[in-house]
């Protein structure tokens, strides 16, 4: 396994306290009241797991002496963090398959891949991902003679780092039937050569070409995957996550793990698409737990474009460093509209990828043409909003659309982005101060397993526009830096809001669920560079101790 950020947690006993109530004190403890920060060093958490009161240890105290107490030594705590865009059972897979995330060039791959190959020989195919040809600084996309001769047999198929494009062998496009005859797909695109012949990479939809033959994964493996990122999520201080593509065996893995009593965050899902997984997930409309809020069900994800890493965003105009190609809008105005209609009309929040400028043009368009009652009560998300025209950014606000971005996305793209839209669009891209001074409530997440899951590393980023190794030094467009708490907002009362839960998560308010996260440092205060670096010494969902730091 190849994954830094996975700190190997075990889950803790969900049982309940003994005690009716319990009372954490001396806390250096923030919150929001009313949307407004505030701080506390007490709080009275119900047997039920629910805030009880939030205060002063000299007040609280008194007031419930046969409380259980928890003496937190100063420590800090937050409200427990959401990550508003995620994928669960790509997360674990992720974690169980060949990782090159952290190799510096082709030849670092090869030997990865190779490595790879000889530990696990009694697998049919090879499969794994994160590679990312800008950071390899390859001039081009790697092909499948890079790899023939290490996997000349089996089978080689690796995702690239964005999720849009994909990596195969000879042995791979054997399997798949693809060739120089071989169409491209609508929305998708298969790299040739001068010739034609298939390269070895296939864009968007093109990759399904390749994937529909690997072997499905079973029920067991499934649930394995999905507690592996569930011990993740839990070990980096995430309590809630938006899984933005639930298919019907994520959706039977999840109710498994939670009829266990087994699901130590809560989940909120949307549907992948308006197919065969909608007809079967939608039968009953909505789904809600309303009880526990553990597992909710209730909006549906749609695809407008591909990446921009890959060329697939779809843009308004040619790519500034590739004037042939604008990128692939996956539908039609008409059909991408009908997707929205039947979700919305089902009573189903529509949340759609987009992350070109035509893409977000394409689905606020769509957004525009639905009736009024199906648009503004549903809270339809825009996913990622990566690169908008400005003109286009005051209909986010217009139509009551939520940008849900992801902070680490403008860190991770600052090697290229500019290359790919030029100086003029840049200004639209990332852009969450414009959002914010127009009134937009920007939800924020991580996009794992394309970026680590750690919400501090997001944090980072949303406050310097800086990488991990504190460059470029001033932050890359540092105008759209977001402050402190506008960070830790968008990650906790903003994104519990964008799942329609702001009554009973994102803060520790009387009332709500005491989901909350102990960290070592005060992240309001300490020095910008140091944010990344915080380590979760707990985690707690409704009052009871999930995660502990071993």
């Amino acid at each position: 396994m190849h994954c830094k950020w996975w700190l190997g947690a075990a889950l803790l006993s969900l049982m309940p306290l003994a005690s009716a109530e319990t009372l954490l004190v001396k806390a250096n403890g923030y919150s929001w009241e009313r949307e407004n920060l505030r701080r506390f060093d007490a709080m009275l958490i119900s047997d039920q797991g629910k805030v009880l009161a939030l205060g002063a240890q000299s007040e609280l105290a008194p007031r419930w002496p046969a409380a259980r107490v928890i003496d937190l030594g100063g420590k800090t705590v937050l409200p427990g963090l959401t990550d508003a865009h995620g994928h669960l059972l790509s997360l674990g897979y992720s974690m169980m398959s060949l990782n090159l995330r952290d190799t510096r060039n082709l030849q670092e791959a090869r030997d990865a891949i190779r490595a790879y190959v000889q530990q696990y020989p009694g697998n049919s195919w090879v499969l794994g991902g994160g590679w990312n040809q800008v950071v390899w600084q390859l001039g081009r996309f790697p092909e499948a003679a890079d790899i023939d001769d290490i996997a000349q047999q089996r089978p080689v198929w690796l995702d690239r780092v964005d999720g849009h494009a994909g990596w195969a062998n000879q042995a791979a496009l054997r399997i798949a039937g693809i060739d120089k005859n071989t169409p491209d797909p609508a929305g998708g695109r298969i790299e040739r050569d001068a010739a034609g012949n298939p390269t070895g990479v296939l864009i968007d939809s093109a990759m399904k070409l390749v994937s529909r033959h690997i072997p499905a994964a079973d029920a067991t493996q499934n649930k394995e995957a999905l507690k592996l990122a569930l011990n993740t999520l839990v070990a980096n201080g995430i309590t809630s996550v938006h899984d933005a593509g639930i298919n019907v065996a994520a959706d039977q893995a999840i109710r498994s793990l939670q009829a266990e009593q087994g699901l130590p965050l809560r989940v909120y899902g949307m549907i992948r698409g308006t197919g065969e997984d909608f007809a079967q997930l939608s039968k009953d409309g909505p789904r809600y737990d309303t009880a526990q809020d553990r597992y909710v069900l209730r909006a549906v994800k749609l695809f407008s474009d591909g990446a921009l890493g890959s060329r697939g965003a779809a843009l308004l105009a040619p790519y500034s460093d590739a004037p042939h190609t604008k990128g692939l809008l996956f539908h039609t105005p008409a059909e991408l509209q009908g997707m929205i209609r039947t979700a919305a009309s089902r009573g189903y929040q529509v949340n759609v990828h987009a992350i070109g400028d035509a893409a977000n043009r394409e689905v606020l368009d769509a957004f525009a043409a639905l009736p009024p009652q199906w648009r503004a009560a549903r809270r339809h998300r825009i996913e990622h909003a990566q690169v908008v025209a400005l003109e286009d950014m005051p209909r986010f606000v217009k139509l009551g659309l939520i940008p849900s971005m992801q902070p680490v996305h403008a860190t991770s793209d600052m090697n290229m982005a500019e290359h790919r839209v030029g100086p003029q669009r840049i200004r639209g891209a990332y852009a969450w101060q414009r959002f914010t001074k127009l009134g937009a409530r920007i939800a924020c997440g991580s996009d794992f397993p394309i970026e680590s899951p750690n919400p501090f590393e997001g944090m980072l980023a949303a406050v310097s526009r800086t990488d991990l190794q504190g460059q470029p030094q001033g932050g890359w467009y540092p105008d759209q830096v977001m402050s402190r708490e506008q960070a830790l907002r968008c990650f906790t009362l903003d994104a519990a809001f964008a799942a329609f839960q702001e009554t009973r998560l994102g803060s520790l308010e009387k009332g709500k669920w005491a989901d909350f996260v102990v960290i070592d440092r005060d992240i309001l205060k300490v020095p910008v560079s140091e944010i990344a670096a915080t380590q979760v010494l707990s985690t707690w969902v409704a009052g009871k101790q999930v995660y502990s730091r071993p």
